[in-house]
């Protein structure tokens, strides 16, 4: 049509907007963030070896989550590329309302990754971070708010005895040293069963888990009434956003490994990291324990169990024997690494 726009007459090039956006207009009041938000960090790429379950685990750690936390919160949900079944089970709980916040991202950008986004993205005064295999008591994040708010300069807290090298905890250590009101006290004061269902989720031994607990000692302080042990994880904590915003971005080099280089800069720039004295949370692994099974069907947090044949009970049986476990699982180990790296690129 000899060059000429097909514009509308008057229009001549320019973009058109019939009315105004009612948001604008009414000018609707936002509601206001929830003071914490718990973020969950998830990644199961397939469901099968060593993911055989961790769509149960995932179901069963929410599901302890909305039922066992009385301070109310927003859930932020960051899941790393998982498979299908996974994100169709997460847009589910999303469309009924019990995650806020739902992220899908493209591809696995590792636990650094995850936390320099979600972490910033937070609505919340307060991040509560968990991995996808958390148990959660009821009680658990009133009992962290607790140390939080009574002692200062608290940079996280974890709702576990944990006993991690005490490098990662110097500043916490010195500042109790030079407090007057904090007891300190040095020793096994875990319980042991606290202490064995955490090693036990790691992948110890019976035998390796009592000689651990026996070898290692517990720094128990108390400051204003309230209890807390020296040292925190990073698969669960509970930290103010502020100090979380100093300390980020985190290198992403790798999509796991280098979680503690958040320890690190938490415990350089001088806040303290504890822990609660006894279990408020729970790491499942990939396998839920039977403790957990039952604990989740008393508290009907649990999905319907799967039945497993006796022939799969006997080969399960077997593969705990010690020269079984061993070799399967260094040959597991390789194959495993081979097909997550193609898995990854």
């Amino acid at each position: 049509m000899g060059g000429r726009s097909a514009s509308a007459p008057g229009v001549r090039g320019k973009g058109m907007r019939l009315g105004q956006n009612p948001v604008k207009v009414a000018r609707p009041p936002l509601p206001p963030p929830r003071e914490v938000t718990v973020v969950v960090v998830n990644f199961i790429p397939y469901l099968s070896g060593y993911f055989e379950r961790s769509l149960e685990v995932l179901q069963i750690s929410l599901e302890s989550l909305w039922a066992n936390t009385g301070v109310p919160f927003d859930l932020l949900v960051f899941d790393n590329a998982s498979c299908a079944e996974v994100r169709e089970y997460l847009l589910a709980q999303h469309r009924a309302g019990r995650i806020q916040y739902l992220v899908l991202s493209e591809k696995n950008v590792g636990i650094p990754g995850a936390w320099n986004f979600a972490f910033q993205a937070a609505p919340g005064k307060i991040v509560a971070f968990a991995d996808y295999d958390i148990y959660f008591y009821p009680g658990w994040l009133k009992a962290h708010l607790e140390v939080l708010q009574t002692f200062p300069k608290v940079g996280m807290v974890t709702g576990t005895p944990v006993r991690p090298p005490v490098e990662f905890s110097s500043s916490t250590l010195a500042w109790a040293e030079r407090t007057p009101d904090v007891v300190v006290e040095r020793g096994a004061f875990q319980a042991w069963e606290d202490y064995r269902a955490h090693a036990l989720s790691l992948g110890f031994s019976e035998e390796e888990a009592m000689r651990t607990y026996r070898e290692g000692e517990d720094i128990r302080l108390r400051y204003q009434g309230v209890e807390a042990f020296v040292g925190a994880g990073h698969f669960q904590f509970v930290a103010p956003k502020t100090v979380l915003q100093e300390v980020l971005p985190l290198p992403m080099k790798r999509a796991m490994g280098d979680e503690r280089e958040l320890d690190r800069r938490v415990n350089a720039r001088g806040y303290l990291r504890l822990c609660l004295p006894r279990r408020y949370v729970e790491h499942i692994g990939n396998v839920p324990s039977p403790e957990i099974l039952a604990r989740a069907g008393r508290q009907g947090v649990s999905p319907a169990p799967k039945q497993t044949s006796r022939f799969k009970r006997w080969l399960y049986a077997l593969a705990d024997f010690p020269w079984v476990r061993r070799p399967l699982l260094f040959l597991y180990n390789r194959v495993f690494q081979l097909y997550y790296r193609r898995v990854s690129e």
